[in-house]
């Protein structure tokens, strides 16, 4: 039997002042998993993660993670799930990178030699090894949000959550976080959730989506949810780019001699050559 990481049923959020940011949502990650929430800004992923995480708590339905409720169980839960948000500058407040990497660590009274080592294993894990002594605010963009994500893996969590974790990267970035990611997954087997509206991101590191606008428009595997252009773009999103050229690509020139479209340049490019092999 495979477990439940996250289980949502039913959940409802109103803010104080009377905003729905949620409203009749239920997902089920299990556990090794890569999915995504998907949706256009406003779509309440934030506020969803929050309440995933115990930060909030939810007007109406359940929120589970592992198995206890985060309602009642907010800081058993936070050692296992760790949440990355959208800007670092929000995870990073000490005066070097090392402080703020071991923070958390310190403050579970684990020792010396214990945070040490998990410490040196978090901003390795990140390609951050020799930045220890380092001034957060001195950091780019891209290092301060690996940075963000050692201070999380440094509590060693069997689930972790991103929020919008490619905003304010060039495209270096993006790639570096690409490998990162899928490291940590290949590596640590850690149940992923990453919440953006990055189309182009989402297809190399998830397997699988919920498209979210407040509430739950869909959900299942990429190929099927990005084949429906019509129903990504009522969401508030489009197609990936790929996807994207594929498709003016069968309108224009009849290019539909393919079995799905791609998601990623890799895709397309074996698409490309299978055709062209073919005829």
């Amino acid at each position: 039997m495979v477990d439940i990481a996250i289980d949502i049923r039913d959940l409802k959020y109103v803010y104080p002042d009377g905003c729905v940011a949620l409203d009749d949502v239920s997902i089920k990650v299990l556990m090794g998993e890569r999915v995504a929430i998907l949706g256009p800004n406003g779509a309440g992923k934030s506020t969803l993660l929050m309440l995933i995480s115990g930060l909030l708590k939810p007007s109406k339905g359940s929120v589970h993670v592992l198995g206890m409720s985060v309602s009642e169980n907010s800081y058993k839960i936070r050692s296992s799930l760790g949440l990355v948000f959208q800007d670092p500058d929000d995870q990073l407040f000490c005066p070097t990178l090392w402080e703020d990497v071991t923070f958390g660590l310190l403050n579970m009274g684990l020792d010396e030699d214990e945070v040490v080592k998990r410490g040196k294993e978090a901003l390795r894990s990140v390609g951050l090894d020799g930045y220890e002594e380092r001034a957060p605010h001195h950091l780019s963009a891209g290092e301060k949000k690996k940075a963000a994500i050692a201070t999380v893996l440094a509590m060693r969590p069997k689930i972790l959550i991103l929020d919008e974790p490619t905003a304010n990267l060039d495209p270096k970035g993006k790639t570096e976080l690409v490998k990162i990611i899928n490291n940590l997954h290949k590596s640590q087997k850690i149940t992923l959730v990453v919440a953006t509206h990055d189309v182009d991101f989402i297809p190399l590191v998830a397997d699988r989506a919920y498209i979210l606008n407040k509430r739950l428009i869909a959900e299942g595997n990429l190929e099927d949810l990005f084949s429906n252009s019509d129903m990504i773009r009522e969401a508030g999103l489009e197609p990936p780019s790929v996807t994207r050229l594929f498709e003016l690509l069968n309108q224009s020139i009849g290019f539909n001699d393919i079995k799905s479209l791609p998601l990623t340049i890799e895709q397309a490019l074996y698409e490309i050559k299978r055709c062209f092999l073919k005829n």
